[in-house]
C-alpha cells in the first residue's frame, strides 16, 4: 500500500464526506493504494456516525473510535499503530489541510528520500492572537531541538516514512514535537514544504491559548529526557554536588570568620545568629536532595526494560 492518511479529529462531522471525497478524488487522479484511517477522539457530534456511513460506501475508510476525549497525540499514536501504507500523511480533519498537498509529500519521502516533510502555511487564516503566540513557540523550539530548518513544528499536515512513525512514541501532547521525537529517535532527514491553509469552513477551533504554555512544558521534558533520560545521575547529581559544595564553602566561611573575630578580641556574634549560616544549610540539603533524587533515577532508569532499546538502521 502507498499511502495511510491518519486523521484524527473531535466533533468534526460536517466536515468529514467533503474531506474524504477531496482524499478519494486526489489518490485516484495519481494512481495511489491508500488507506483513510479515522480516529475519532470521542466525538459528541455524531462524527462517528459518519464514519461508520463513510465506512459502508469504502472499502479505503478504517475507523477508530475512543470512549472519551483522551487528546491529539492518543489519537495518532493510534492511528500510527494501526497504518500500513509506505509512506504515512497526516492532517486534520477541519479542512484547513488541503488533500491536494499529498503528491508532492509523498514524493518527497519516495524519491527525495526524506524521512519526515512538515508542512508550513507561511499565510495563514488565523487571527494574530494565535499567530503571534505560535511564532515565539517555534523560534523556541527550533533553539531546543536544533531543527533550524522547520517554521512550524504543529502543523497538522505531515509526510512520514513508514518506518519513522513505527519507531517514535507520541503521547501526552506530543504531538507538537513529532520532528523532535523522530530525530530523537535518529531520522535525521526531516525538511518542511509550503503548503495552503484553508479558512475553517465549519465549527470553531478546538485549541485554546493553554496549549502554548502546555507546550513549553512539554518541551522542557522533551529536552531533558533526550538528554538526561538514561543518565538522570548527571543532571541531578551534578546540580546537587555544586550546591551541596558551595553550601558548604559558606558555612566553613561562616565558621572562619568568627573564629577570626575571637582570636583578634574583636566584636563577633554567633554562627546561628547569622542568615548566611542558615542559607548556606539551605544549600546543603537542597544540594543532598538533588543528588539522591538524581542517585534514585538512576536506579529506576537502570532497572527499565527500554533502557538498551537503541535503533538500529541496519545489520549484516
Amino acid at each position: 500500500m502507498d499511502i495511510s492518511v491518519v486523521i484524527p479529529l473531535y466533533n468534526e462531522a460536517e466536515s468529514l464526506p467533503e474531506l474524504h471525497a477531496w482524499i478519494g478524488r486526489v489518490m485516484e487522479e495519481n494512481g495511489f493504494s491508500y488507506e483513510v484511517i479515522f480516529v475519532d477522539d470521542g466525538s459528541t457530534d455524531g462524527s462517528w456516525q459518519v464514519i461508520e456511513e463513510l465506512r459502508r460506501g469504502s472499502q479505503q475508510v478504517r475507523g477508530i473510535r475512543f470512549r472519551r476525549n483522551y487528546g491529539k497525540s492518543p489519537a495518532l499514536y493510534c492511528g500510527f499503530k494501526e497504518a500500513q501504507g509506505e509512506v504515512v500523511i497526516t492532517m486534520d480533519a477541519d479542512l484547513q489541510d488541503s488533500p491536494d498537498e499529498i503528491p508532492e509529500l509523498y514524493r518527497m519521502i519516495t524519491e527525495e528520500g526524506y524521512d519526515l516533510v512538515s508542512g508550513w502555511k507561511r499565510k495563514r487564516y488565523d487571527p494574530l492572537s494565535k499567530t503571534l503566540p505560535s511564532r515565539i513557540f517555534n523560534a523556541t523550539a527550533r533553539k531546543v531541538s536544533g531543527i533550524r530548518n522547520l517554521h512550524d513544528f504543529n502543523c497538522g499536515l505531515k509526510s512520514y516514512r513508514k518506518e519513522v512513525v513505527k519507531n517514535i512514541e507520541v503521547y501526552g501532547e506530543m504531538h507538537r514535537y513529532i520532528p523532535y521525537l523522530a530525530k530523537n529517535a535518529g531520522f535525521q532527514k526531516i525538511t518542511e514544504k509550503e503548503v495552503q491553509h484553508q479558512a475553517r469552513k465549519y465549527g470553531t477551533t478546538k485549541f485554546g491559548l493553554n496549549r502554548f504554555f502546555n507546550g513549553y512544558l512539554d518541551l522542557i521534558s522533551i529536552w531533558f529526557l533526550s538528554a538526561f533520560g538514561v543518565k538522570p545521575m548527571h543532571f541531578f547529581g551534578l546540580l546537587g554536588s555544586l550546591m551541596f559544595i558551595l553550601g558548604l564553602i559558606s558555612v566553613v566561611i561562616v565558621g572562619v570568620s568568627k573564629l577570626y573575630y575571637m582570636h583578634h578580641d574583636m566584636p563577633y556574634r554567633l554562627v546561628t545568629d547569622s542568615p548566611y549560616f542558615y542559607l548556606s544549610l539551605t544549600a546543603m540539603i537542597i544540594g543532598t536532595q538533588l543528588f539522591l533524587a538524581g542517585f534514585l533515577g538512576e536506579l529506576i532508569s537502570r532497572s527499565s526494560m527500554e533502557r538498551n532499546n537503541y535503533q538500529i538502521e541496519k545489520t549484516l
